[in-house]
C-alpha cells in the first residue's frame, strides 16, 4: 500500500522520533496549529509556515504526501508509484519549528472547546482502537474530498476511481490484465472490443488527463507490446455539460476538444450515466428520456468531488448543512468560527458580492459626503476595491473606470467625465453587471498550493500585520483588514 511505500522510504530517516510530543503533554506558550489531512494544501502551508511562535501538530491517516497531477501517468506506466510519495517524517523533520504527526483520522471537531477527536490507523495488535482529544489555537482544515458518486445505482461496484495511489496501481493492473485478455486465442472481434473499450465518466481534469494518457499509451506502448489488438481500443469521455474542462478558461476547452477529435477520442457531451452494471453503462442524453446502453471493459468515475464525512459533521455544526463544500471567507477562514481555516478541496471561498456592499462602498467612496460621487472619488478608491472584489478587477478589464461615468454622460449632456457626478442609483447601475464575473476556483492541486502558500504567509505575519495591517480598507467598518484577500 502507499503506506508502506512511505514508510519503507522514511525508516532511514527515523531521528525524529524523540521531536513528537505525547497528545496530553503540557501545552507550551507556542500557539498551537492543528493540521487536518497532508495534501497538497496542507503540506505547502506546513513548508512555508516558519514562525516560532507556533508548534504544528498533523493528523491524518495517511503517513505520506502524494503529488496527484501524476496519478493519471502512474496508471499506465509512465511514472513508478514510489515516484509520486514523500513520507510526512522526512517533511516535518527539514523545518525549524516543532512540528509533530499523528497517523489519525479525526472523527469529530469541536469548534465550541478548541479540540478534535481522533483514531488512531495505524496496525496494532489490539483491536480496540485508541482515541484520544488534540486541543488547538488554530485548526487548519485540508482533508480534501471524496468522490461524488451521486448515488448512481452500479458505480460503487463496477468503476474505478482515480484519488489515491492505490486507485492508480488498480486501474495500471486492470489496464494490463485488458490487453492480456484481448491478445488470447478463440475470442471474437466482439468480445476484443469490449475488453478494449475504456469508458471515463466525467470530463474535469482527471477525466482528461487519464484519457490522454491512456491514449498515449495505446500510440506509443500497445502497438510495440500487443500488435495483434491495437486497432480494437476505443476511448470514450461521458460529460453530462455542454463541454470538456468547463470550469477553465474556453481556449483550453476548445484546445481540448479538437485535440481529442484528432485523437480519435470520442467525447460525448450532455451524456449522462443513469446506471453501470458488470458489463454495460447506461446513458441518457440532456433533454431526452431515452436511456441507451454501451458494453465497456473499464470505466473511471471522475465526476466531481463531494465532502468527506468529518466535513459533513462539521457542516452540520455551524449551519452550513445544505453546502457543498465548508464555505469560507476570502481569508480563507471557516465562516461563522474565527479560529478554524479551510483549504484545498475540502472548501470553497464565498465571495462577497460587489452588489451586497454596493451602498457602503458608495459612501466610502463619497469622501466628501456630497451624496454622489465623482470620477476622482472613485479612482481614489478603486484599488482598494478591486482587492477586495476580485470582480471588480476583471470588470474593470472590459470596462475601464471611465466608462463606469459614460452612460451618466449621455444622460445629462455633460462633455467631461471628470465633472460628472453619480447619484447612488447611477452607481448601482452602472455596476449591475459586476458580480456575473464571480467564479468559484477549480478543485485543483495548483489551488491548494496556492492556498497553502498564501495561508502560512499571513500566519507568518498575523503579529505584524495586527499592528500595521496591509490589506484593503475596510468597506463596512473602519481601519484596514489585515491581509490582502486570496
Amino acid at each position: 500500500s502507499g503506506s508502506l511505500i512511505a514508510y519503507s522510504e522514511a525508516n532511514t530517516n527515523n531521528g525524529n522520533r524523540g521531536r513528537v510530543a505525547h497528545a496530553d503533554a503540557v501545552a507550551s506558550k507556542k500557539k498551537k496549529v492543528v493540521v487536518l489531512g497532508t495534501g497538497w494544501a496542507a503540506m505547502t502551508f506546513l513548508k512555508n509556515l516558519n514562525n516560532s511562535i507556533y508548534e504544528a501538530e498533523v493528523v491524518s491517516p495517511r503517513n505520506f504526501f502524494l503529488f496527484t497531477p501524476l496519478l493519471p501517468s502512474v496508471t499506465c506506466g509512465k511514472v513508478e508509484a514510489r515516484s509520486i510519495v514523500e513520507p510526512i517524517r522526512n517533511i516535518i523533520r527539514k523545518k525549524n519549528i516543532d512540528v509533530s504527526y499523528r497517523e489519525a483520522e479525526c472523527t469529530k471537531i469541536d469548534p465550541a472547546n478548541n479540540k478534535i477527536y481522533c483514531h488512531a490507523t495505524a496496525n496494532t495488535n489490539s483491536k480496540r482502537r485508541e482515541e484520544f482529544a488534540i486541543d488547538y489555537d488554530y485548526l487548519i482544515i485540508a482533508v480534501g474530498a471524496q468522490v461524488n458518486t451521486f448515488n448512481t445505482p452500479g458505480v460503487e461496484g463496477n468503476c474505478h476511481f482515480l484519488k489515491e495511489i492505490d486507485d492508480a496501481q488498480k486501474i495500471r493492473r486492470n489496464v494490463i490484465d485488458a490487453f492480456e485478455k484481448a491478445s488470447l486465442p478463440n475470442l471474437t472481434e466482439e468480445e476484443r472490443k469490449k475488453m478494449l473499450h475504456f469508458v471515463v465518466v466525467g470530463g474535469g481534469p482527471t477525466g482528461v488527463e487519464f484519457a490522454a494518457e491512456l491514449h498515449d499509451f495505446v500510440n506509443e506502448d500497445v502497438v510495440k507490446l500487443y500488435p495483434m489488438v491495437q486497432n480494437f481500443v476505443k476511448i470514450t469521455v461521458l460529460e453530462a455539460t455542454d463541454h470538456i474542462l468547463n470550469m477553465f478558461d474556453k481556449r483550453i476547452t476548445k484546445f481540448a476538444e479538437h485535440k481529442f477529435g484528432r485523437d480519435n477520442i470520442e467525447v460525448k457531451l450532455g451524456s449522462m450515466v443513469t446506471k453501470v452494471t458488470e458489463n454495460e453503462i447506461c446513458t441518457k442524453a440532456k433533454g431526452s428520456d431515452k436511456t441507451t446502453s454501451m458494453p465497456y471493459g473499464m470505466v473511471l468515475w471522475s465526476t466531481g468531488i463531494g465532502p468527506r464525512p468529518i466535513v459533513k459533521d462539521f457542516m452540520k455544526q455551524i449551519g452550513q448543512g445544505n453546502r457543498r463544500a465548508l464555505a469560507t471567507d476570502e481569508w480563507l477562514r471557516v465562516e461563522g468560527v474565527g479560529n478554524v481555516y479551510a483549504l484545498g478541496d475540502c472548501a470553497t471561498i464565498n465571495q462577497r458580492k460587489v452588489m451586497e456592499d454596493i451602498t457602503e462602498i458608495f459612501k466610502k467612496a463619497d469622501a466628501d459626503n456630497s451624496g454622489t460621487l465623482t470620477l476622482k472619488e472613485f479612482q481614489d478608491i478603486s484599488n482598494d476595491i478591486c482587492e477586495r472584489y476580485p470582480q471588480m478587477q476583471l470588470y474593470l478589464k472590459s470596462k475601464p473606470v471611465r466608462n463606469i461615468f459614460d452612460r451618466p454622460s449621455q444622460v445629462k449632456g455633460k462633455t467631461s467625465k471628470e465633472s460628472i457626478e453619480l447619484s447612488i442609483e447611477e452607481f448601482k447601475s452602472a455596476l449591475s453587471e459586476v458580480d456575473t464575473q464571480l467564479k468559484n476556483l477549480p478543485a485543483t492541486a495548483q489551488v491548494a498550493n496556492q492556498q497553502g502558500a498564501y495561508l502560512a504567509k499571513c500566519f507568518n505575519r498575523m503579529e505584524e500585520c495586527e499592528i500595521n495591517p496591509e490589506g484593503p480598507t475596510r468597506i463596512r467598518g473602519t481601519g484596514r483588514h489585515r491581509f490582502r484577500p486570496f
